[in-house]
């Protein structure tokens, strides 16, 4: 009889269990989300999805995408739009708050300054962390200003003005490193990778006459530490010598040499109207196993400063293509020459905007189309900060004011790209667009940025920075007469699971952006 009462208590016990196990089941396993995007278009660009989803955001992670219907804290509408990626930008100068709020109009969650880069690198993460910014930032180590600091025998400080100083002074452009000074910036470069630099930045252009053994022993010392480097050519020119495709050359032998990561800044720009032959060159190199990558811009003008080297010594016009003093703008006002020769001698930091290409032409709108499709190619705007008569905006200014000035590539490039490549003229998929402003960027710096394998990508487990646009809609509005144009078609955008521009709307009280660096701080001082 006890043995008879004991196993009838088990098995009620048991009938218990299975009758309640439903209901156990569905409480531990309903979740309610931070936030929900239902009924998008999702794109993810690695895996190929393109359907239909649900997109449950916990804190700053995508938790689920599903078909299945799932609940959040707040649901927000998006059938009729896309959802991608956040748009990740490997070129942006400008780092302050209010370029930050400019481009996330624009689609971009994650500006990375990785041209020039930067130097202090530790002092520019921390003045960022300080302040706060709206979207994802982050620099390379400026080789530039390595270069300076030992060439020039100047201790680099944690602001702009002392690279300014240093840039505007003469003879340092074309002068051969010792090699103790070789030493000391090689030194320099370590240390900013150290302090979380993304790569070097190579600013040869701007000091052509560097040599050629100083690029290739920082480039090995590079590709040593298994980091990417991103180079503005040494060469602006279509004669020989010191040609743009020699220029070119140094970094594609320079890249298969050491087996460095080699990303080619502006193609577009940089390559002038031998772009075609640079291409094959690049393409050729690629094929034989060379680590090479490319970006461009959907425009024929490009900005840097009026006193740049590439802008002076004998014949520099026509090395060039024929440039005359109309072709640079500053603040919208084309140049004559007698202003072009005086803010040259008298204000050589003065930003241009100056014309290549003209895109009214076929032949080089076809040009331009070449480098913006180059294969396996991403987009990066090369955009700056703003500024108002030369004087930058201070960062707590909203909206942007009407009278600021930019390359409109600094508000414009990534609803430019989309809008006009994948929907008006149909040269190119939606998914195929999206891949180039988002996991293209990201599969470049992931083998040494761990941080960018969870960006780029509409996947579980990834960084919740998504851009939702209505592709109907999507364009951009900045000229170069009038700059100060915000993108349109931008409904949300989430930085780090929290909504930047909500309903198509900024959130001004929202600085959710967050720093991208290779490795925590290992901070030296000379």
């Amino acid at each position: 009889m006890f043995h008879f009462m004991s196993h009838l208590l088990k098995l009620t016990t048991l009938l218990l269990a299975l009758a309640f196990m439903p209901l156990a089941h569905a409480k531990t396993t309903e979740t309610v989300y931070d936030i929900v995007l239902t009924g998008g278009r999702v794109i993810d660009p690695e895996t190929g999805l393109d359907a239909i989803r649900n997109v449950g955001m916990q804190g700053n992670t995508i938790a689920v995408i599903t078909a299945e219907a799932i609940t959040a804290k707040r649901i927000i509408d998006v059938r009729g739009l896309v959802v991608s990626p956040g748009f990740i930008d490997m070129h942006a100068h400008g780092q302050s708050i209010l370029s930050g709020r400019v481009q996330a109009f624009d689609g971009v969650t994650t500006a990375l300054e990785l041209e020039s880069g930067t130097y202090p690198v530790a002092d520019f993460y921390a003045t960022r962390t300080a302040e706060g910014r709206p979207i994802n930032y982050g620099a390379s180590v400026n080789w530039l200003g390595t270069r300076l600091a030992a060439v020039l025998d100047m201790e680099p400080k944690g602001n702009a003005d002392w690279f300014a100083a240093a840039m505007n002074r003469q003879g340092w452009q074309n002068s051969i490193a010792t090699p103790d000074q070789l030493a000391e910036i090689e030194a320099r470069v370590a240390e900013g990778l150290d302090e979380g630099g993304l790569g070097v930045g190579f600013l040869t252009g701007y000091a052509p006459g560097s040599g050629y053994k100083e690029y290739y022993a920082v480039s090995k010392l590079a590709a040593a530490r298994k980091a990417p480097t991103f180079t503005h050519a040494r060469y602006l020119s279509m004669a020989e010598p010191e040609s743009s495709f020699e220029a070119m050359q140094e970094i594609v032998a320079v890249a298969a040499s050491t087996g460095v990561q080699a990303h080619i800044v502006h193609m577009n720009s940089i390559s002038l109207k031998d772009i075609r032959l640079i291409g094959e060159m690049i393409r050729g190199a690629q094929e034989r196993g060379a680590k090479i990558s490319t970006e461009a811009y959907p425009y024929g003008a490009g900005a840097t400063s009026i006193g740049a080297a590439m802008f002076r010594g004998e014949g520099w016009r026509e090395r060039i293509g024929g440039i005359t003093a109309e072709s640079f703008v500053v603040d919208g006002q084309r140049l004559n020459e007698e202003t072009f020769t005086r803010l040259q001698n008298e204000a050589p930091s003065t930003g241009i905007i100056i014309h290549f290409l003209d895109t009214e032409k076929p032949e080089d709108q076809a040009l331009l189309d070449y480098s913006m499709l180059f294969p396996d190619g991403v987009i990066a705007s090369d955009g700056g900060d703003w500024t108002i008569a030369g004087e930058p905006i201070a960062d707590d200014v909203w909206p942007l004011p009407e009278e600021a000035w930019s390359h409109p590539r600094s508000a414009g490039t990534y609803m430019r790209f989309i809008s006009q490549y994948a929907r008006e003229r149909g040269l190119i998929s939606l998914p195929e667009a999206i891949r180039r402003v988002s996991y293209g960027p990201a599969s470049i710096l992931e083998s040494y940025v761990p941080q960018m394998r969870r960006k780029g990508r509409l996947q579980e487990g990834a960084d919740a920075d998504i851009v939702v646009f209505d592709f109907d809609e999507i364009r951009d509005a900045a000229t170069f007469e009038q700059p100060a144009q915000l993108s349109q078609g931008v409904k949300y955008l989430l930085v780090n699971g929290q909504p930047l521009i909500d309903n198509g709307e900024l959130n001004e009280s929202l600085l959710p952006g967050q720093p991208v660096r290779n490795n925590p701080i290992k901070a030296t001082r000379y």
